[in-house]
């Protein structure tokens, strides 16, 4: 394995790889496999997606980012976003402008979130293939969906 990694960053580097989750190994996996490039912001900001236990936003990514990286810009954090949404290990939730790890293994191209009005809480349902209503009306209408987010506000169980 190459990580690009030179020796003032290795104890950067070290700390990353000790405390990866399974999403996280198969990000490492996924960009040897396509020879994407495996760079310490990228890793960092899908970290902190990752272990964020409520979906973050972006400036809330890149100020946790500071903490690991001397003064990074906005550039950093989104191009980190842009690429782990691209390759559906992350998802943006539209109604809440945040970004969430993806639960399902990152094997679809769309989700569905359940979002709680009163605690904020938010679920990802793993319907990964369109309904088929939904399937059936755009194929009426000569459409091809390439992804989709569905959200759904409400009251979680913890709430009712």
């Amino acid at each position: 394995m190459c990580y690009n990694i030179t020796p003032n960053r290795l104890s950067i580097y070290f700390d990353f790889f000790i405390m990866k989750t399974t999403l996280q190994k198969k990000a490492i996996e996924f960009c040897e496999k396509n020879k994407h490039r495996i760079s310490m912001p990228r890793l960092e900001v899908l970290r902190i997606i990752d272990e964020s236990k409520k979906p973050i936003k972006a400036y809330e990514i890149l100020e946790k980012l500071g903490k690991k990286i001397l003064n990074p810009k906005p550039p950093t954090a989104y191009r980190a976003i842009e690429f782990w949404l691209k390759h559906n290990f992350i998802h943006r939730i539209e109604s809440l402008n945040a970004y969430s790890a993806c639960d399902a293994k990152h094997l679809h191209n769309g989700s569905q979130y359940l979002i709680c009005d009163d605690c904020g809480d938010v679920i990802e349902a793993h319907q990964c293939e369109l309904p088929i209503a939904l399937k059936k009306s755009t194929e009426e209408i000569s459409f091809i969906p390439r992804k989709w987010n569905f959200e759904i506000s409400g009251t979680c169980k913890k709430c009712v």
